[in-house]
């Protein structure tokens, strides 16, 4: 009865804050900085926040998540139901309505045909979709009619908002995507630099790595909007000179990720012309350990997969003394203040899903130094510890940040007071987080020990975030690096409870099931080390109105809804 209710409830349609406009495009250009700068605006083919984020100005899901969590329709007429039929009683299918007259920014209509395409788009094996968990358990996806779809489940579904629901799974147009299917989609420069999308803006230039010029979309559903009629995403910098740019000197309206020291943020905010927005979902500070090997002496191809296992991580308790050795509470602190709290989850919300484990809370030097000497890991004369021939020797990766370097120059510290040797290594952002197959510094290709970074899942159901992990999500050649499991990490058990949490349909055993796989995956088997639970924070200029900064869904998700405030 609660999952009933819960699918019946999710019918309720949410209307979005109306924009405080006259025509569309009167309130001229607005401006974006991201410091870390978009490299696609095919997110199919990037996990990366700020690829989804830009990407969200043009792609649209069927529906969205609100700011508090709850769905609303997008391109859907409504919300599929078990009260309207869209939901069958058996849980297998879920039929989706589109809202009539939508129009591709190319004036073409939107069809079914284009929902099913993209699901067959992320579905080929040989295309490496970044999103292929918002498809786990998938059987099929059929246009019934151009206005309506069905998607079939290979088991009864009981959440089956995942699969063209949020800003990580928008769909794209068959007609201008159809020659970019399987090992072809990298290669599509035009098509995944300029979208054709049903969203407020369309793309008039995309430089990579550089700025994205948009202009409002003439064939956007609601004639008012968006209130802009050009809209600028500037990347690269930093965080600070981002920040500072919105707070000090008015010169871009909004700043993406102002990841920074909180008395930082306030010194900035003082000068009255800005403010920072901070949202809770579910974003978590993290550090991934390779379980395999990226030795450069390994063949091209060969390094980082999973057919050469690291040579000591596998070692269990050299990854729990890793973990054991940080102090969660101080890097909380001097990284985020009231903006984080320290935590030990992968999955910290929602509170159902959220496990009680609070084991790695306390730093625990001399744990951890008993740990590896009972494994065998001896201090050498340089104290670094070695065992059989091997040191304790890592690189440790991340994205050039003042925040995440201030947090590795720490955790060097508590891990040389183990007997740990680390070398730090930054990478700007934008290649960090980018999706070049080809660049040797992307978090996905991983060519490191440890590499450090955050993400989120979209809505309340984690479950498709959860099923990242699965062995056959790892990174590796033969899906364009594109995996989603950056620490390689594979146990058939864990892929046993994916299945299982797709089949489960009361709620409180889903989140039972859901928190033993978080423990799995951070406390058992420390494949993932879990640092500070953050809110999303960014900068937004006082003259700008209808922001709603949305922390279970693409942030900027009502940007058809922002306008330029009346002095």
């Amino acid at each position: 009865m609660k999952l009933r209710t819960l699918l019946m409830g999710a019918a309720a349609t949410l209307s979005l804050a109306p924009a405080a406009m006259a025509e569309r495009g009167a309130d001229g250009q607005v401006n974006i900085i991201m410091w870390q700068a978009p490299s696609t605006m095919n997110l199919y083919l990037s996990s990366g926040t700020k690829d989804i984020i830009a990407a969200s100005m043009t792609l649209e899901p069927l529906a969205s998540f609100t700011p508090d969590g709850k769905l609303t329709p997008r391109l859907a007429a409504e919300l599929p139901s078990l009260e309207n039929g869209g939901i069958s009683e058996d849980l297998k299918t879920v039929t989706w309505k589109l809202k009539e007259g939508i129009k591709w920014s190319d004036g073409s209509d939107l069809t079914a045909d284009d929902v099913v395409f993209t699901a067959n788009y992320c579905l080929d094996p040989d295309g490496g979709c970044a999103q292929l968990a918002k498809f786990e358990g998938v059987e099929k996806v059929e246009a019934v009619d151009p206005l309506t779809v069905q998607v079939t489940f290979t088991e009864p579904h009981p959440d089956p908002f995942s699969a063209f629901v949020g800003g990580q799974s928008p769909i794209l147009q068959k007609a201008q995507f159809e020659n970019c299917i399987g090992a072809a989609a990298p290669t599509c420069t035009e098509q995944n630099f300029n979208p054709i999308g049903t969203g407020p803006f369309k793309v008039i230039e995309f430089k990579t790595n550089d700025v994205i010029t948009f202009e409002a979309n003439p064939e956007y559903r609601d004639l008012e909007k968006p209130a802009f009629a050009t809209l600028t995403i500037k990347g690269g910098g930093d965080a600070a000179a981002a920040a500072r740019s919105v707070l000090e000197t008015g010169e871009f309206d909004y700043a993406w990720n102002t990841q920074l020291a909180p008395d930082v943020l306030a010194g900035m905010a003082a000068n009255g012309k800005g403010h920072v927005e901070t949202a809770f979902g579910s974003l978590v500070e993290r550090i991934h350990v390779n379980l395999t090997d990226p030795s450069p002496s390994l063949p091209e191809g060969e390094r980082s997969t999973t057919q050469h296992p690291h040579p000591f991580l596998t070692d269990p308790a050299v990854r729990q003394a890793l973990s054991m050795a940080i102090d969660r509470q101080l890097l909380t602190e001097i990284g985020y203040g009231q903006a984080g709290q320290p935590t030990c989850n992968l999955v910290p919300a929602p509170e159902a899903w959220a496990s009680e484990n609070m084991d790695c809370l306390n730093q625990d030097i001399e744990g951890a130094k008993k740990l590896l000497d009972d494994a065998g890991w001896v201090p050498g004369g340089d104290g670094v510890r070695e065992k059989d021939g091997m040191r304790l020797s890592l690189l440790y990766q991340t994205a050039v940040n003042a925040v995440r370097q201030d947090f590795q120059a720490l955790i060097k510290q508590w891990w040389s007071e183990i007997g740990i040797e680390t070398e730090l290594k930054t990478v700007d952002a934008s290649v960090f987080f980018g999706s070049d197959p080809g660049s040797p510094d992307t978090f996905q290709k991983f060519y490191a020990d440890v590499e450090m970074y955050a993400n989120n899942f979209e809505g309340n159901n984690p479950e498709p975030y959860l099923a990242k992990n699965t062995c056959d999500k790892a990174p590796g050649p033969d899906n364009q690096w594109q995996g989603e499991n950056t620490s390689r990490y594979c146990d058939p058990e864990y892929d046993k409870l994916v299945v299982e949490l797709g089949q489960t349909v009361d709620l409180t055993e889903r989140g039972n099931l859901g928190k033993r796989m978080n423990e799995m995956i951070t406390r058992d088997s420390h494949a993932v080390i879990p640092l500070v639970y953050r809110g999303t924070a960014s900068a937004v200029s006082d003259t700008l109105g209808g922001v709603e900064l949305n922390a279970w869904d693409t942030e900027i998700w009502n940007v058809a809804d922002w306008y330029r405030k009346s002095e």
